[in-house]
């Protein structure tokens, strides 16, 4: 098992690609913290992952939650080897209808939550002095600008940037900072996507969501299931060589 030993921090991971990462992790042979701001459903999701799996309320936009929910993932596992900044928020709107609280809120979770998560992650590993690894969840979207989505697409390019950042500057420390670029990932959260986009393209529901499925080079969305390998193998000693990079598992909709 490739990630024997090991032990890994989960940010928004009571559903979604952050429990099927935690899935994975498992199944590599690691411990793991999952982390949300929701403590009944991250109880839950560790609950059914066994053993293996331990709950951490957090929340990512405030400073004294991120250090106490550190504290006590650490405490719980007894170190920390991996971060996975997972937590993120979605809005779509016009630029001319975009409002100051959604982007606040949408910068708050996406780029400050994912900085101060991984400093927390840094600080501890630096501490330690056996290096370590940082996964940040980027998106297809950091890679250009979409019409409807400037706030969110503007959240995802800071995280490229901050991945590249921080990536430089850890990297003296034996820490690997590096990120996933998905695509389109079906789920739950895309009846919510779907919504906005069936409001200002006046879609019927479900319309958007079979468009851009159709659209991806690979025939259909991915699902959490498809980024799992490239989450695992960035955990991996296998990837201490690859320092600062952006990878995107999206089917094919963005050629770097």
């Amino acid at each position: 098992m490739r990630l024997q030993g090991k032990t890994a921090l989960i940010t928004g991971s009571a559903r979604g690609i952050g429990l099927e990462f935690a899935r994975a992790y498992i199944a590599e042979g690691a411990k793991v913290a999952l982390a949300d701001i929701n403590a009944d459903a991250v109880a839950k999701a560790a609950e059914s992952l066994g053993p293996q799996a331990v709950a951490v309320q957090m929340d990512v936009t405030k400073q004294d939650s991120i250090d106490a929910g550190f504290a006590e993932a650490i405490g719980k596992l007894g170190k920390l080897d991996i971060l996975v900044n997972n937590a993120a928020l979605f809005s779509a709107a016009p630029i001319a209808e975009i409002t100051r609280a959604d982007y606040d809120k949408l910068f708050a979770v996406n780029v400050a939550g994912t900085l101060f998560c991984l400093q927390a992650a840094a600080k501890h590993m630096i501490a330690r002095g056996e290096g370590g690894k940082i996964i940040n969840m980027a998106s297809q979207a950091g890679r250009r600008g979409e019409s409807l989505v400037a706030v969110y697409c503007a959240t995802k390019a800071a995280v490229i940037s901050l991945t590249q950042s921080a990536g430089l500057n850890l990297i003296q420390h034996g820490i690997n900072v590096n990120a996933i670029a998905p695509g389109v990932v079906d789920g739950e959260h895309w009846d919510g996507v779907d919504a906005f986009f069936a409001k200002y393209e006046n879609k019927a529901l479900g319309q958007k969501k079979r468009e851009v499925g159709e659209a991806v080079p690979f025939g259909r969305m991915g699902t959490a299931a498809d980024l799992t390998g490239m989450a695992v193998f960035l955990a991996t000693k296998e990837a201490d060589y690859v320092v600062a990079q952006t990878f995107g598992v999206d089917g094919g909709n963005w050629l770097a």
